[in-house]
């Protein structure tokens, strides 16, 4: 497949470094990649082709687009799950979890639908689950790559990094990255009440209180101005700490 050209308008190219036969041996057959999405028709396409070049199952769960995001994955070879309304990322990773661990995965990876994340970088969090050596393995852009990131969101991110340190006790350096991987045994303890993006701390609280073994690998993230309109803004921090907060007072 012939990488995207760099200007076509709000997309980012999905990186062709395992060539068009990937090894099969970094992955397993029962290895399942959730996305969930929302109204990200212009590039999910591309994103599904890349991860399906992975021995994987691709999972979509289509959070109530008004878009055709849901008929492009579809055309592109995911799964499609469909939530009728919009109801958060949170929402469409627990309910991807439910539908992988129903059929069967050994590992689920969880993977961002706006191009931001590389495909190569899943087998290897992949990979120390298959060996027994973590059950929950979690990216890290600041142990790896983050280009374009802009100043305000780097602070930001760093924040919630000492706020989850805080909060959970999880020494981590990158607390609200998209892409991660579970073990089937680890993802059937988690359990999102968050529905919006304050799941990312819940998911760590989780992991912390289950007494999961986790560990962070180096992963690659390139924001364009796709991805930026498309992810959470700066300026949203504040409620997402909020809901956060209230959500553990709830609990």
């Amino acid at each position: 497949m012939p990488a995207p050209h760099d200007d076509h308008p709000g997309r980012t190219a999905v990186s062709t470094l395992l060539g068009d036969q990937p090894d099969r041996e970094l992955m397993s057959p029962s290895t399942f990649v959730v996305v969930p999405a929302y109204n990200e028709q212009s590039m999910i396409g591309e994103v599904i082709r890349g991860l399906r070049r992975l021995s994987a199952t691709v999972v979509v769960v289509d959070d109530g687009s008004s878009d055709k995001t849901g008929k492009v994955a579809r055309n592109a070879g995911a799964v499609v799950v469909t939530h009728p309304l919009n109801r958060g990322q949170g929402a469409a990773l627990q309910t991807g979890l439910d539908y992988c661990l129903r059929r069967g995965a050994e590992v689920i990876a969880t993977f961002d639908a706006d191009g931001q994340h590389s495909v190569e970088d899943v087998p290897g969090l992949v990979q120390p689950i298959l060996r027994g050596e973590a059950d929950v393995v979690l990216g890290s852009r600041f142990l790896g790559t983050a280009e374009n990131i802009s100043v305000p969101r780097k602070v930001i991110l760093k924040i919630g990094v000492h706020f989850t340190r805080v909060m959970s006790g999880a020494r981590l350096t990158d607390a609200h990255n998209g892409i991660r991987a579970f073990s089937a045994s680890a993802a059937s303890r988690i359990r999102l009440t968050q529905d919006r993006m304050a799941h990312a701390s819940q998911i760590i609280d989780q992991i912390v209180a289950a007494e999961l073994r986790f560990k962070e690998m180096p992963v690659s993230i390139r924001y364009t101005d796709y991805s930026k309109g498309k992810g959470q803004r700066s300026t949203g921090a504040v409620r997402v700490a909020v809901d956060y907060l209230m959500g553990r007072v709830a609990r």
